[in-house]
């Protein structure tokens, strides 16, 4: 690579180092002037743009529609939910003014005492409240029902230790938020939702996922049940890449939705929530990309193919370009995200380097003597494999490269994560087993004291019960106790 992108951090030196300097080398993102939040940058923001526009499209294919609802929660809305308040109260920013002054001191501005807010509100941390409060207009009778509503949005969580895309005080994301006439609609609904985000990260992503459900421990706040999609990194740990949640009556009841039944009885409503958010950008990094930058999977490649033309000469170049111009226009027409870097700035060795940093998946260069032998270099950035292939097809030949590129890096992070997952039944072996990273399956009584004493003492947490694979009853590992079946437990993000 170039020698200005040497200074990339090797992932077996210092894996988190080497996170961090690749969002920023490969113009993802940056730290703001806002302590814990980040500007996304417009390469970054294009990747999240093609989650985003596939995952929306996924929603609509299932009857969802997009709304918005208000940044700012009245304080009030959060404490009628008990559950939910304690699960977000000390992640809670507060607007209590709504003006400033300039300093009579001549100290710049100051908040305005006299522009104290009636109620105090919340910058949101979550949505359910104020789209609860906001339902109860809305639903009067069975007819009304289901609202299947989404939103794509900002929300705030003052987080006291951030990272670029894992974890930040200000994130992106979208949150659904839907009711029902039955609870057996509303739990149908959020397998349906875990569902499209388990088919999203496998199919787009290229990103294994395990699916299953929470414990009560590790629940989302005011849920009677959580589900979730677990990734697994290339350091072994674990990422929880999305949500969704069965509400039950909890938040109907905690804003007075009812509605008449078919029976003409009036009852209170069934809820979901849903969601992924910016944080799978971060999967996306960390389970595919290699010590030369990124690795995008095809499927959400800003730019899936870049050709570099390679010259001495202004006339060399014309050539190129009169050679080129009509494969782009049929990797337009096929579908395919092109771009054509004769921009005469950068040396073509830099511009190799930069791609791969991006993680561009395919790269094409042609120079003078190809145009005479009828050839074209065509590097994949997944493999780093080079060969020097006809013109003629090339569209094709491209396509079809571009699809099993998307394939393999899905492949090798199943490999991957196959490799680093084993079944354990003693609590001494689980200790020494946990700290070479990976899953681990094992039994667990189903207490809260025994998962607390397991998170205190190795910094595992249970990640998920899985909804499939081996459901045979056991034994606890740590207490002897009956276990219902396997659980993974993991550290993570």
């Amino acid at each position: 690579m170039a020698k200005e992108l040497k200074s990339l951090t090797k992932r077996a030196e210092n894996y988190s180092q080497w996170y961090n300097d690749l969002v920023v080398k490969a113009d993802l993102a940056e730290q703001s002037a806002v302590r814990g939040c980040m500007v996304i940058k417009p390469y970054g923001y294009a990747i999240w743009e093609k989650m985003q526009r596939q995952l929306d499209d996924m929603f609509k294919e299932t009857g969802h529609v997009n709304a918005y609802f208000p940044l700012l929660i009245p304080k009030s809305f959060l404490s009628k939910e008990a559950d939910h308040v304690e699960g977000f109260a000390k992640e809670c920013a507060v607007v209590t003014h709504y003006r400033l002054k300039n300093d009579p001191n001549g100290k710049g501005v100051v908040v305005d005492p006299e522009a104290k807010l009636e109620e105090e509100l919340i910058i949101r941390p979550t949505s359910e409240t104020i789209i609860w409060n906001t339902y109860k207009n809305w639903i009067q009778s069975y007819r009304d029902l289901p609202i299947l509503c989404n939103q794509w949005a900002n929300v705030f969580r003052w987080e006291m230790r951030t990272r670029m895309f894992l974890r930040t005080a200000e994130f992106l994301w979208q949150e659904g938020h839907t009711a029902h006439a039955t609870k057996e609609e509303a739990l149908e609904e959020a397998t349906k939702m875990l569902n499209i985000y388990a088919d999203f990260a496998e199919r787009y992503m290229a990103v294994p996922v395990i699916k299953g459900v929470k414990s009560a421990n590790e629940r989302f706040a005011g849920a009677l049940e959580t589900f979730t999609i677990e990734a697994m990194m290339q350091d072994g740990k674990a990422l929880q890449s999305g949500t969704s949640h069965f509400l039950g009556q909890n938040f109907a009841k905690a804003f007075d939705v009812k509605f008449i039944n078919k029976n003409n009885e009036l009852e209170y409503v069934w809820a979901t929530s849903w969601g992924v958010s910016t944080r799978l950008m971060g999967a996306l990094i960390m389970t595919h990309s290699d010590d030369n930058g990124l690795v995008l999977p095809p499927h959400l490649a800003p730019i899936q193919v870049v050709i570099i033309p390679i010259y001495k000469n202004d006339e060399q170049l014309n050539t190129i370009n009169e050679k080129i111009t009509p494969i782009l226009n049929k990797f337009k027409s096929m579908g395919i995200s092109v771009k054509y870097d004769n921009a005469d700035n950068k040396r073509p060795g830099f511009k190799f380097a930069d791609y791969e940093l991006k993680g561009v998946p395919v790269r094409l260069a042609i120079g003078a003597r190809d145009i005479e032998n009828g050839t074209i270099e065509i590097m994949r950035r997944d493999t780093l494999e080079k060969e020097t292939i006809s013109l003629d097809g090339i569209e094709e030949r491209v396509a079809n490269l571009l699809e099993e590129i998307q394939q393999n890096i899905f492949d090798k992070a199943l490999k991957h994560r196959s490799s680093k997952t084993i079944m354990v039944d003693t609590y001494d072996e689980f200790k020494e087993k946990i700290e070479e990273g990976g899953f681990i399956l094992a039994h667990w009584d189903g207490t809260t004291e025994t998962e607390e004493k397991i998170k205190e003492e190795t910094k595992a947490t249970i990640r998920c019960i899985p909804l499939e694979g081996d459901k045979t009853p056991g034994k606890c590992m740590v207490t002897g106790k009956p276990s219902a079946q396997r659980v993974i437990f993991a550290r993570n993000y």
